[in-house]
C-alpha cells in the first residue's frame, strides 16, 4: 500500500516534521500562493492520484487559516487523492456551544459542519470541550481528540518544586485534578465571574494553603489572558512566590504572553500552537492517533 504524504499548510513545518519523523508517511510540499487583493492558490507539488493526505494546520485565528485550508482540502481531492485527513492540533470555533443570548449562531456546529465535508477524519489535543460530551456530537466524520494533560503534569513534576496548582474557573477541574494526580500535588479551583469578552473577576478559594510552595497556574487555553491576569493579581496580594502559568494552548490575543511574564510569571505552553513559550511536545500524541485513523480508514475502505 502506498505511504500516506504529509503536508503543512503555511505556518505549520514545525509540527509536519516533528511528526514526520514518527510517522511512516511520505512528506510533500504545498505552496500556498496569496495575490495581491489577498486571495489564496495552494498547489501541490506530488502527484495526488492514489494517495491518502494528510494536512497539518492548527487553527488558532482561524478566520485567515480556514479558506485556505478548505481550498486546499477540494484541491487535493479534485487530483485524486483517496482520502484526506486534518491534524489540527489547536481546534477552534469550540467555545459558542450554545445560543447564550438570542439571535447568536451556535458557530461550533458550524465549522464543525464546514470541516466534516471536506475531511475524511480529524486528530486535534484537548478541544475546549464544555458542553459537548465528544467531538462525535457535532463532527460528522471520525475525530479523536487527544489528551495532553499527562504531558503537563510530566513537565510540572519535574520542573516545579512544591507546586499548588490553581484552576482559575470550575471549567478547568476537569484538566486540574488529573495533572495534580500526575504531578502529587495539591490543587485548588477558583470561582471566575465573566463580565465581558475581555473582563473576568476571581474570586479567592483556600489561597492560604499556599504557604511555602509554588504556585502554578493551569488551564486549556490562554486567549486574552484576563482570567490569568486576575488570578496572578490575588497571588500577588497573598505575598505567593512567583507563578508558573501553564496551558495546554497559548493563543495569546492581545499580547497576554507579555503581560503574564510582565507579572513576574513563568510561562508554559504546548506546541500546539507555535510560539517560544512551547516547552511541551505532543507530536507524539498526535503521531499515535493519525497511525491508528489511517490505518483504520485505509482499511474499511
Amino acid at each position: 500500500m502506498t505511504r500516506p504524504l504529509l503536508l503543512a499548510m503555511p505556518g505549520n513545518d514545525a509540527m509536519a516534521a516533528k511528526l514526520a519523523g514518527q510517522l511512516d508517511t511520505d512528506v510533500g510540499t504545498l505552496e500556498c500562493h496569496i495575490f495581491p487583493d489577498g486571495e489564496t492558490l495552494p498547489r501541490f507539488a506530488e502527484d495526488l492520484v492514489g494517495r491518502r493526505v494528510i494536512l497539518v494546520c492548527t487553527l488558532a485565528r482561524p478566520n485567515d487559516k480556514i479558506l485556505p485550508l478548505l481550498f486546499a482540502a477540494a484541491a487535493a481531492r479534485e487530483l485524486g487523492a483517496t482520502q484526506v485527513g486534518l491534524v489540527a492540533p489547536y481546534l477552534s470555533y469550540m467555545r459558542q456551544d450554545r445560543r447564550f443570548h438570542p439571535g447568536e449562531a451556535i458557530t461550533s456546529r458550524y465549522f464543525a459542519a464546514l470541516l466534516s465535508r471536506a475531511f475524511d477524519w480529524l486528530v486535534t489535543i484537548d478541544p475546549h470541550l464544555h458542553r459537548y460530551k465528544s467531538l462525535s456530537e457535532i463532527y460528522a466524520v471520525p475525530a479523536v481528540a487527544e489528551r495532553a494533560e499527562p504531558l503537563l503534569g510530566d513537565w510540572i513534576a519535574r520542573n516545579v518544586k512544591d507546586p499548588f496548582l490553581i484552576g482559575p474557573d470550575e471549567e478547568s477541574r476537569q484538566w486540574v485534578e488529573l495533572v495534580a494526580r500526575i504531578c502529587g500535588a495539591e490543587y485548588a479551583v477558583m470561582t471566575k465571574q465573566r463580565l465581558g469578552d475581555r473582563a473576568v473577576r476571581i474570586v479567592p478559594e483556600q489561597m492560604n494553603r499556599l504557604a511555602g510552595k509554588t504556585p502554578v497556574l493551569l488551564d486549556d487555553i490562554i486567549s486574552s489572558g484576563k482570567t490569568m491576569l486576575e488570578t496572578l493579581r490575588l497571588l500577588k496580594l497573598q505575598g505567593a512566590k512567583a507563578a508558573v502559568a501553564v496551558a495546554i494552548h497559548g493563543v495569546f490575543a492581545d499580547d497576554a504572553d507579555e503581560l503574564i511574564r510582565a507579572c513576574g510569571a513563568t510561562l508554559v505552553t504546548s506546541n500546539t500552537v507555535p510560539h517560544p513559550t512551547n516547552a511541551i511536545d505532543v507530536s507524539r500524541l498526535l503521531a499515535r492517533a493519525i497511525t491508528a485513523l489511517d490505518q483504520k480508514m485505509a482499511f474499511e475502505h
